[in-house]
């Protein structure tokens, strides 16, 4: 049935049953100062909740058609990418990279396995040599760079979140098994079978209908954000300070890094499409009849293949392949099965697979905090409906 909240900017369909969640929602406008976002659920393949308010920019609300940079949820979508090669027994999770990208075997890497760059575990976390935001638009030079690069001499890089380098790895590995970028490669292999409104990689006609991402509460810059002592680790700073991801005039704003893959980070997609897409995993890989991956695979995704609490920056994370796990932290809301991926500043897009339910929520201002109470309510009353 349609929604429209009668104290908050939020309208859109919620289900019978599920009006809670809708209510919730409103609130993050009322209460908790949201400026623009998105809300979707799926559950038991069927659009349950499919939500949105606030305004997408200056002067623009946002409206049912609003996409939005999702930031490292994009890390959820290639895991998709890595499991269908997978499954196709095009690529082997215990075989070295090198094996399909003999170039990165220079300086010492020829141990490095495809596992250990699936599961933020190869030592790579961030790139050494200078570099200017406009280099992130380049997936080549960033490919040349770190099949050149050695491995961190610091034992913690090997267990540390690997930020934007592993949407760069893996997209090397996909392109040189496939000959499709990774961007092609989800939107043939899985946006279009699933009828998904997700992008890696932006075409121009959509641009209008991204939503202009701000700076909220916590999100300091670099040189706020962190002490001397940690921007003078050579390996805090290839990660976070090469150049600072978050500046005060942010590049995630402009047509080159929307039209460019940047596939650790440059996701651009509707709460609908993510939700959509968890909630086909949530099944074992199929939905409305689609199947993307098999039960099998999908259970292989979410198999624990690294669990550490980051040196860097104090998170506990945990992985499957590409695709995050629950930790204590209960990011991805009550479901202790949970798995997905969450973004910078905000953004949550995971499945339970118990519950069978996909979920989205989609924002453009970002906050620091990690515990940003914008999404752990909408996802409680979630939960509270389909347990």
């Amino acid at each position: 049935m349609n929604y429209q909240s009668q104290s908050a900017p939020v309208q859109g369909q919620v289900a019978p049953g599920f009006e809670a969640v809708a209510e919730e929602f409103a609130r993050n406008f009322t209460v908790r100062g949201d400026v623009g976002a998105a809300f979707a659920a799926v559950h038991r393949g069927r659009l349950v909740v499919d939500l949105w308010g606030g305004m997408a920019a200056p002067g623009r609300p946002w409206q049912a058609d609003t996409l939005q940079v999702i930031y490292s949820g994009t890390k959820g979508l290639f895991a998709g990418c890595v499991l269908k090669l997978v499954e196709r027994g095009q690529l082997d999770l215990n075989a070295p990279v090198a094996r399909y990208w003999p170039e990165f075997a220079q300086n010492g890497k020829a141990r490095v396995l495809v596992r250990h760059v699936t599961s933020h575990a190869a030592g790579l976390p961030g790139i050494a040599t200078p570099l200017s935001a406009a280099d992130y638009t380049d997936y080549e030079r960033m490919e040349t760079l770190l099949a050149a690069q050695p491995l961190a001499s610091d034992p913690n890089a090997f267990h540390c979140y690997h930020a934007v380098t592993i949407g760069w790895l893996v997209g090397a590995l996909v392109r040189r098994i496939d000959g499709r970028t990774l961007g092609r490669f989800f939107a043939e292999e899985i946006a279009t079978p699933l009828g998904l409104e997700a992008y890696i990689g932006l075409p121009e006609a959509l641009e209008p209908r991204v939503g202009r991402i701000e700076l909220g509460p916590g999100m300091l810059a670099y040189d706020e954000a962190f002490g001397a002592e940690q921007r003078a680790d050579p390996v805090f700073h290839s990660i976070w300070g090469n150049p600072p991801l978050f500046p005060e005039e942010l590049p995630w704003n402009t047509r080159a890094y929307h039209a460019a893959e940047i596939s650790g980070a440059g996701g651009i997609a509707t709460a609908r499409a993510m939700a959509r897409y968890y909630g086909a995993m949530a099944q074992g890989g199929s939905i409305d009849g689609v199947e993307i991956l098999k039960p099998e695979t999908v259970a292989l995704g979410r198999a624990e293949q690294s669990r550490f609490m980051d040196p860097y920056i104090a998170e506990a994370m945990a992985f499957g392949v590409g695709w995050a796990l629950q930790t204590p932290q209960g990011r991805f809301g009550p479901a202790p099965d949970a798995f997905g991926h969450s973004g910078a500043g905000g953004s949550i897009h995971a499945g339970w697979p118990t519950e069978q339910v996909g979920f989205s929520y989609t924002m453009n201002q970002m906050r620091g905090d990690p515990e940003d109470l914008r999404s752990r309510h909408v996802l409680k009353r979630l939960y509270e409906i389909v347990r």
